[in-house]
């Protein structure tokens, strides 16, 4: 009890003191009042300027500033070497830009940009059986070389053709070239196409044709430039094969028929400038002939002359022996007098001769 008593009543002193350092400590606080609670206040306004004001201002700076950049980043566009973009506004396009660089756009939802290729491309028609103007049947496989006009009013065109599906735009311009074959074909002879004479071949105005088939008709409906068109291969069927080896030969033979008549209407030609020209020799011939025998005669009478002249016997003798040369030859017999003339000399001899004895 004594303990207790003792405890308490030091609690209470305690408490005593306690309340009564308190209150001397009020009573000071109170005595500075005006200076000590206008230097708290103050400082405590310090502090919250320094951590509380400066710091969410920063960070509202920077992602301000980050924000800012997004937005920017969001609305620059590239546009590539070799291609175009369309710049679509909530899905419909509104311009095309066709140099190569960075460009603006609204961010996305507002405007998209989709890229168009621009570069050349080809694309061929697989092997077609088609029909001659002359009722025969070829294989052939053209190529078409195309590619986007880079114009904008071509670009959308292409766009809303294909969607801009390049692929898919190949496949319709097969379908396109196609029929073009069949048509451009039909207004040829298979020897216009297909011939052993390299200058009846018309395969560069085939192709020629086949391009103003396609050209402007590709342009309009797909926007796209026919660049060129070639033709890749052309085959014969087994039908036709066998048709043309035929009509290769019935040409072979007329060709071969003409040049053997050109060659016997020349031969013939030739063999009568010959006989014209050898009867004309022979004619001419003749006549210097005739001239020469008259002067050998004109000359041999002369000679008879003067022989005659000089010895009239002996000249005899020889004319005789001249008239026995010419009507007699080996087969000859005669039977004559001896004495008769002209053998008359083989027996007696020139009586000139004798009386000169």
């Amino acid at each position: 009890m004594s303990t207790h008593s003792e405890h308490d009543a030091h609690d209470h002193s305690d408490h005593d003191h306690h309340h009564s350092h308190d209150h001397e400590h009020d009573h000071g606080h109170h005595h500075g009042a005006g200076h000590s609670h206008s230097h708290i206040g103050h400082h405590h306004h310090h502090h919250g300027e320094r951590e509380d004001v400066p710091f969410p201002r920063k960070r509202m700076l920077i992602a301000a500033i980050l924000v800012a950049f997004a937005i920017a980043t969001a609305s620059l566009v590239q546009v590539r070497s070799g291609e175009a973009t369309v710049i679509t506004r909530f899905g419909n396009p509104s311009r095309v830009l066709l140099h190569p660089g960075l460009a603006w756009r609204l961010p996305v939802p507002f405007e998209s940009a989709i890229p168009v290729d621009l570069r050349l491309r080809t694309t061929t028609s697989g092997l077609q059986d088609v029909g001659t103007r002359d009722g025969l049947r070829i294989i052939v496989q053209a190529y078409v070389a195309w590619q986007v006009q880079p114009d904008g009013a071509n670009v959308q065109r292409f766009m809303r053709a294909v969607q801009n599906q390049p692929d898919e735009a190949a496949r319709q311009i097969r379908t396109f070239v196609g029929s073009a074959l069949e048509t451009t074909a039909s207004a040829y002879d298979l020897s216009s196409l297909v011939n052993t004479d390299a200058s009846k071949v018309l395969i560069s105005d085939f192709e020629t044709r086949l391009r103003a088939q396609i050209e402007k008709q590709l342009l309009t409906t797909y926007g796209v430039r026919v660049a060129q068109v070639g033709i890749e291969r052309l085959t014969l069927p087994a039908v036709t094969l066998a048709a043309t080896v035929d009509r290769m030969r019935a040409e072979r033979e007329t060709i071969a028929a003409e040049r053997t008549a050109v060659g016997n209407r020349q031969a013939a030609e030739i063999r009568s400038a010959a006989e014209r020209d050898g009867r004309i020799i022979q004619a001419e011939a003749a006549v210097k002939a005739a001239e020469v025998e008259a002067q050998s005669r004109v000359q041999s009478a002369a000679i008879y002359g003067k022989a005659y002249a000089q010895a009239p016997q002996l000249y005899n003798l020889l004319r005789s022996l001249d008239t026995l040369n010419t009507i007699i030859n080996p087969g000859t017999k005669l039977i004559l007098r001896t004495d008769a003339a002209p053998f008359r000399v083989l027996v007696d001899g020139p009586p000139s001769l004798e009386k000169t004895k």
